[in-house]
């Protein structure tokens, strides 16, 4: 019976892959990655691997994960290495939890190998840092939709200095109008970061009351950090706002 690693990718950089994620990744006999994983990681690894497309489309996501379950039970059936590559890490949003349970009901051995976050790690490239002595002591990690592509219940985050919200770029209209509702400053300052740790990386910087009005165009995928945190980005980056591609929202 194979083996299957349960690998995150990191943001997008190849430079932020985990040693041993790279060791791993250079001695798959099977692939199985995400969208949003990078051509750059992907050429990293084993050149004689079969490598899998598994990204999710729109209204397919079930069908698509049974595919995904069926695919890693039969490589490894067969004796194989398989690498499931997701990126950031493979417990914060993805399916690596179900999936680890899946394996372990059909006796595969199963391994975790973290990945860095982009919750955590493109706002922090991007010059706003979650947490700052003074301006925010708490921060948390949020989807912007669910299964059934609802908004979160945001009531639960109302006191939370900085919020990082992942997958909103879809719904960012409507999520700022609810973090309004709910007494969140029209004017808190809001970041929308594409393709974060890349050489393609935009950064989008406006506010709760223009996003909630529909003013700001954002491409997905993008991570979205509302906060005060976020004003810390023209003094960190003074120096390479220009060279970053930024656009201010105003």
């Amino acid at each position: 019976m194979g083996k299957v690693y349960l690998l995150g990718a990191g943001p997008g950089d190849p430079d932020l892959l985990t040693i041993k994620a790279l060791r791993i990744l250079q001695s798959a006999d099977v692939v199985l990655y995400d969208r949003l994983v990078s051509p750059e990681i992907l050429a990293l690894a084993n050149p004689h691997a079969l490598l899998i497309h598994t990204g999710k489309r729109h209204g397919q996501q079930e069908e698509i994960q049974n595919e995904i379950n069926s695919l890693m039970l039969e490589h490894a059936s067969q004796d194989k290495t398989v690498v499931r590559l997701k990126s950031g890490d493979p417990l914060v949003f993805g399916r690596g939890a179900e999936e680890w349970a899946l394996l372990q009901a059909h006796g595969i051995q199963v391994e975790l190998v973290p990945g860095i976050s982009s919750a955590i790690s493109v706002p922090a490239l991007a010059g706003i840092p979650l947490t700052c002595r003074g301006i925010a002591s708490s921060f948390a990690v949020i989807t912007g939709h669910n299964q059934k592509s609802e908004t979160p219940d945001w009531m639960k985050f109302r006191g939370v200095d900085t919020l990082v919200i992942l997958m909103g770029v879809e719904n960012r209209v409507r999520i700022a109008t609810e973090l309004i509702a709910l007494g969140r400053p029209a004017s808190e300052p809001v970041a929308f970061i594409e393709r974060g740790s890349t050489d393609r990386e935009r950064v989008v910087i406006s506010t709760l009351a223009e996003v909630s009005r529909g003013q700001v165009d954002v491409v997905s995928p993008a991570v979205c950090v509302v906060g005060e945190v976020v004003r810390l980005r023209s003094q960190l980056c003074a120096n390479t706002v220009e060279e970053q591609g930024v656009l201010i929202a105003r």
